[in-house]
């Protein structure tokens, strides 16, 4: 382990001119009718936000944004570490650990950072109020690749939990979605004794067959379909990144708008937005994660949380069942949407909650939701 340093994103501008002739240099497909998104990304919305990505989005506007936060790199287990650390002005605070997933990175809680941390300032409470560590995965953005195979989530929770201790927490919350939900439930696992409860918008869990339960209700049908459409249609990006993180990862961190375009598909895939993706999410706040996975070139080794998971039994449904408080926020784009019954298989759930809108980058989609959703669970430990 090795000591904490501040950190200050700064891109060359040279980067930023070779994105520009990448973009303006892409080979697109052929021009057949168009399918919008029935083959996956739809081509023209893609060479219309390549456009804008290369003529138009203003990275150094994003860079100054993210900069406004303190961050700070370490080095823990032989990996660097980077990492937000946004303490909050209440002496009360509850320290909480945010971890994001893929393929999102730190952006996904830049909305949600104020609110949780100064909470006066934004409508709330002091007693609202969390100091919060939101750390890069490794081998994700400004954390830069790994330095060897093995970084599994396991491995990445105590990682975190080091870190934690490192930062002087000995009691702390931890949240995530996606690979941080299941790095969160990693770590209620590995330090139960400093984890005062586990809040997670990714719910993976349900019965290993629907005739475990013979009242199956319409919810859980619904749910059911959700699981099977993804796996159907939705989950090709996790095959291969499961097995071939290497091959595709060429591709990825050559190509600007290959990787725009992997990245891309998910938004839209996962979010609660009615057809229009840009009803979600903004094309700036689309391209400043692209541009962070661009950037770092993590793309590859990003891509490679997914084979180590595999191979290494960490999957979120390889996880034991968590005896340490959960709270489970459901919204409806999510690919799983559990019952709190189904969830409570899996974890000891004290707290579980239904909303209308969203979906599965619920921090960046809807901070209203997600930030009200957190400090309701996080409240019954104060």
């Amino acid at each position: 382990m090795n000591d904490i340093e501040p950190f200050r994103i700064a891109i060359p501008d040279e980067d930023l001119r070779d994105l520009q002739a990448r973009l303006r240099a892409t080979r697109w497909p052929d021009g057949w009718p168009d399918p919008g998104w029935s083959y996956g990304v739809d081509g023209a919305f893609l060479r219309d936000l390549c456009r804008y990505w290369a003529e138009e989005y203003d990275w150094r506007t994003h860079e100054s944004e993210l900069n406004g936060f303190s961050q700070y790199r370490t080095r823990i287990d032989g990996a660097p570490l980077h990492f937000l650390h946004v303490r909050s002005p209440e002496p009360g605070a509850i320290p909480l650990v945010m971890t994001h997933g893929w393929p999102c990175s730190i952006v996904e809680f830049i909305k949600v950072l104020g609110p949780l941390t100064d909470p006066v300032s934004h409508g709330g409470k002091p007693e609202d109020a969390f100091h919060v560590v939101c750390p890069s995965i490794p081998g994700y953005g400004f954390s830069g690749p790994t330095p060897g195979p093995g970084w599994d989530t396991l491995r990445v929770a105590t990682a975190l939990a080091a870190l934690m201790q490192q930062l002087g927490y000995d009691t702390y919350g931890a949240q995530g979605g996606d690979w941080g939900a299941s790095i969160a439930i990693w770590l209620g696992h590995v330090a139960p004794e400093h984890v005062m409860g586990v809040h997670i918008n990714t719910v993976a869990s349900g019965p290993d067959a629907p005739a475990e339960f013979d009242d199956i209700t319409p919810e859980e049908e619904q749910a059911l379909a959700r699981v099977r459409r993804y796996m159907a249609e939705g989950a090709g990006y996790a095959a291969i990144q499961s097995t071939r993180p290497n091959t595709v990862g060429i591709a990825l961190d050559d190509s600007p708008a290959g990787l725009c375009a992997w990245i891309v598909d998910k938004f839209w895939d996962w979010s609660d937005h009615g057809g229009d993706v840009l009803r979600s999410f903004t094309r700036d706040e689309i391209l400043t994660d692209v541009s962070i996975y661009w950037f770092t070139r993590t793309a590859t080794s990003a891509g490679r949380l997914y084979y180590e998971a595999a191979h290494g039994g960490t999957t979120a449904y390889q996880i034991p069942r968590l005896e340490v408080p959960v709270g489970c926020a459901i919204f409806p784009a999510e690919i799983a949407t559990p019952s709190r019954r189904w969830a409570e298989l899996r974890h000891h759930v004290v707290h579980y909650e239904r909303y209308d809108r969203g979906g599965h980058f619920a921090a960046y989609e809807v901070p209203d939701l997600f930030v009200r959703d957190v400090r309701r669970f996080f409240g019954r430990f104060r």
